[in-house]
């Protein structure tokens, strides 16, 4: 009975050990696919407050967006040039949800440079991008950087810039995911998807 015990707590314990191991590279990440559906976890807002990001998923069609960290200048553009999209997504009844290893206090920086009008919430542990298979070992130089804009919670990952389309389901109907990360998703090509979407 000893043996079946320490047996089971041997392969439990690799279970974990597997789960904490991450990615070297972006281009290694498996990400969730299309028809799978984004885990329950509950993230940090803006104003530091807890957020339900399945509850929020299910009130309307959801443009999810991973990004770096508003230290990153493509995430930044990339951030703007949503905005500038936003208008139309509302107009078919998006809503944009955009996540980053960011503490809440440097989301609030983000916001408050960027204007923006959606969603930014912290997955600054990174149980978010690692449950949705995005998450990578953060390279020995952006060690410090990621640091700092998780507030001392991250100095290990970074996830894989990706935007997905969800129903209210949370279900992933569309991914873009970007192991360059200089390489984003236009906005043309975004909308024309959401559109296809609704059809």
């Amino acid at each position: 009975m000893k043996k079946i015990i320490c047996l089971a707590l041997f392969a439990i314990g690799l279970s974990v050990h597997a789960q904490n191991d991450l990615p070297k590279q972006a281009i290694e990440i498996a990400p969730l696919l299309i028809g799978e559906k984004i885990p329950s976890i509950t993230l940090k807002s803006v104003d530091n407050t807890d957020v339900d990001l399945l509850e929020l998923i299910s009130k309307k069609r959801t443009v999810l967006v991973f990004y770096r960290g508003g230290w990153c200048p493509y995430c930044n553009a990339h951030l703007a040039a949503l905005a500038e999209a936003e208008k139309e997504l509302l107009d078919l009844r998006y809503q944009i949800i955009a996540i980053s290893p960011d503490a809440p206090k440097s989301l609030k920086v983000t916001d408050d440079k960027e204007k923006l009008n959606y969603v930014l919430l912290s997955d600054s542990v990174g149980e978010l991008s690692k449950a949705v298979g995005i998450a990578f070992e953060a390279p020995e130089n952006y060690k410090a950087t990621i640091a700092k804009g998780s507030d001392g919670v991250n100095n290990s990952f970074l996830p894989v810039p990706a935007v997905f389309i969800l129903n209210v389901n949370a279900e992933i109907e569309f991914e873009h995911i970007a192991p360059n990360f200089k390489n984003r998703i236009s906005n043309d090509l975004l909308i024309a998807v959401a559109k296809s979407l609704k059809k």
